[in-house]
């Protein structure tokens, strides 16, 4: 081969070589052998349950499906930051999460709060933000190209339980004690389009602050106005402390709250003043071993006790995965966000299923009552 023919495939050669090379590089948060997913959630502070059971219910089903080889080759590694419920830091973390180009989507957080701090930042990335444990309006209307949920709404676990509330047990003064902020404002407004919807209205309101165990003035408040039922927002110790002390106080209101009370936690916490409190979830029980989901979660957690929070963690890890599964050898945000969009399905008893048009997964509540230290499913309350 002449001098001059090997110039001159040598120039073609090097830009086809670069070519190929850019056609190949892989996303951010991706390489050859793994694919890095950012969490940032509570995992101190009095909402700390929380991000510890989502954190737990991702990591065991990981470690399953890392266990078998990963994902197309790759192993999913988790990267946790700790926001202790707090926005500023949920913003400040994510942004670092994103701008160091090491997580190829965001998984897990925890609260309304913290999920519209998130917001601003994840949306300009173009950073996939999957399964918040959060029912909050904010992350669903309008929908975000860049944000999916599997859980059920607030609106949807409001109307449940206040369906039960007026319905099977007859009550009419339904009072409001909240946490004052976006989450309460979202549950708050749940709670009285359901009441308006029965001609009725939230009889009285209190407000606390996010994150403190100040709730005695507020409760205190309520009491004039001889509520017959308590509708509780916020998280397990503030919801402890308001029940223990309406029990000291001899007050006769039943307290009701959405999923995000963290049910395990708050049953821990309250002890035996928690009988009869009444709390609606957004999967299935995770005792329930009769369905498939189910017994596969309480065997890839072992020794860890099950839970509500870790299963919802299990079920956001399962539908990442299968999506992923789907998405083909070389993922990318955008053709991540393709997949979930049509994707519908099965996990063995609890189904999950996307559209362009709803980025919800399910629509299913689950009412519970607390008996003898248990949350136990029920179809209708008394």
């Amino acid at each position: 081969m002449s001098k001059i023919l090997r110039q001159l495939l040598c120039c073609f050669a090097v830009p086809a070589c670069l070519l190929l090379c850019t056609s190949l590089r892989a996303e951010e948060g991706v390489s050859a052998h793994e694919l890095r997913l950012g969490m940032v959630n509570a995992q101190s502070g009095p909402a700390a349950g929380l991000g510890r059971g989502v954190r737990a219910g991702v990591e065991a089903y990981f470690a399953k499906v890392n266990a078998r080889g990963g994902v197309h080759g790759r192993r999913l590694a988790l990267l946790l930051r700790d926001d202790g419920y707090e926005p500023r830091r949920t913003a400040s973390l994510s942004q670092e999460l994103i701008d160091s180009a090491e997580v190829f989507a965001l998984l897990g957080f925890v609260g309304t709060p913290t999920s519209r701090a998130a917001m601003p930042g994840v949306l300009a990335a173009h950073v996939p933000y999957l399964f918040p444990f959060t029912g909050a309006e904010v992350l669903r209307e309008p929908v975000h190209r860049w944000v999916f949920n599997v859980r059920a709404s607030y609106f949807d676990e409001t109307e449940a339980l206040v369906a039960g509330i007026t319905e099977d047990l007859g009550f009419e003064r339904v009072a409001l004690l909240m946490q004052d902020d976006s989450f309460g404002e979202t549950v708050k407004g749940g709670l009285a389009g359901a009441l308006h919807k029965r001609d009725l209205k939230i009889s009285a309101e209190q407000r606390f602050l996010r994150n403190s165990l100040e709730v005695a003035p507020a409760l205190q408040a309520l009491r004039p106005s001889q509520p017959q039922a308590i509708f509780f927002v916020g998280t397990y110790k503030q919801m402890a402390a308001a029940v223990r002390l309406a029990r000291e106080l001899d007050m006769p209101a039943r307290f009701f709250s959405v999923s995000f009370v963290g049910t395990e936690d708050f049953i821990a916490e309250v002890g035996a003043a928690g009988e009869g409190v009444h709390i609606s979830q957004v999967v299935p029980s995770p005792q329930d071993a009769s369905l498939p989901l189910v017994r596969e979660y309480q065997a890839a957690m072992g020794r860890v006790p099950p839970g509500y929070a870790s299963l919802e963690g299990y079920i956001g890890a399962a539908v990442l995965v299968e999506a992923l599964r789907r998405g083909g050898a070389q993922p990318t945000r955008t053709g991540l966000v393709e997949v979930l969009e049509s994707l519908d399905v099965d996990l063995g008893g609890f189904r999950v299923a996307f559209a362009p048009d709803d980025h919800q997964g399910s629509d299913a509540v689950y009412l519970t009552r607390i008996e003898q230290g248990r949350a136990v499913p029920v179809r209708h309350m008394r």
